[in-house]
């Protein structure tokens, strides 16, 4: 059965000689797999749409149960104009793509978890000011779309020992906007992503190690 809805693309595998495999996270069906042929040929210009984080809006067959589905037609919503050049926001744009790869999952509401991180990837695209933030912001954010979302810096700080910096560093950005301007050093975002990244562990079933955390890290001091 045909139906359209938009999606972000997570990932893709190579399939066969020309083939992939992409999982999309759709605003109507959550994650998603499916199967395009011929897109890496080099008659095809066509691999560009399923990067990661790439939004688009598809037509697809979809079939309840279905593990591996087809696309009918596609076309990107919005196209990045500064990720390419801003190492920063390309930067945060491959850490938090790590990290929605082992969020987004089965989840009950996919239509408002799409369009939190559609908006947020979009404002991150214009934004010129306290882009550093931006992933510890969006982050907390996430997480109470995910379910297990805190309101207070005690719900995220689950070590026994809190510094008084490090609550305070958590509470402003539990209250902030991704315009919000922060005044936080190296040290206070490193902390404040290090207990982040814990937080969610704790909550993400398998949620492993972030081969791209240190680069953020270092691009972010």
């Amino acid at each position: 059965m045909l139906q359209k809805t938009r999606g972000l693309v997570l990932r893709f595998t190579r399939f066969k000689e020309t083939s992939i495999i992409v999982t999309i996270f759709t605003e109507s069906f959550g994650t998603h797999a499916y199967i395009v042929n011929n897109v890496r040929s080099q008659k095809s210009a066509r691999m560009a749409l399923y990067q990661p984080l790439t939004l688009l809006d598809l037509v697809v067959y979809h079939k309840p149960n279905q593990q591996i589905a087809r696309i009918k037609e596609l076309k990107c919503i919005y196209a990045y104009q500064s990720f390419s050049t801003d190492i920063r926001k390309s930067s945060i744009a491959m850490f938090l793509s790590e990290v929605l790869n082992k969020c987004l999952k089965d989840e009950s509401h996919p239509q408002q978890v799409f369009e939190f991180i559609q908006n947020s990837f979009i404002t991150l695209d214009h934004l010129t000011n306290n882009i550093e933030n931006f992933h510890l912001i969006f982050l907390l954010k996430l997480s109470r779309y995910l379910g297990f979302g805190a309101n207070r810096s005690d719900e995220v700080l689950i070590d026994s020992l809190i510094h008084t910096t490090q609550d305070d560093t958590l509470s402003a950005l539990l209250t902030a906007e991704y315009t919000t301007q922060l005044t936080l050093n190296y040290q206070q975002r490193r902390l404040a992503l290090d207990s982040i990244i814990r937080f969610y562990a704790s909550h993400v079933d398998s949620f492993g190690d972030l081969r791209s955390l240190e680069i953020v890290r270092e691009l972010l001091s």
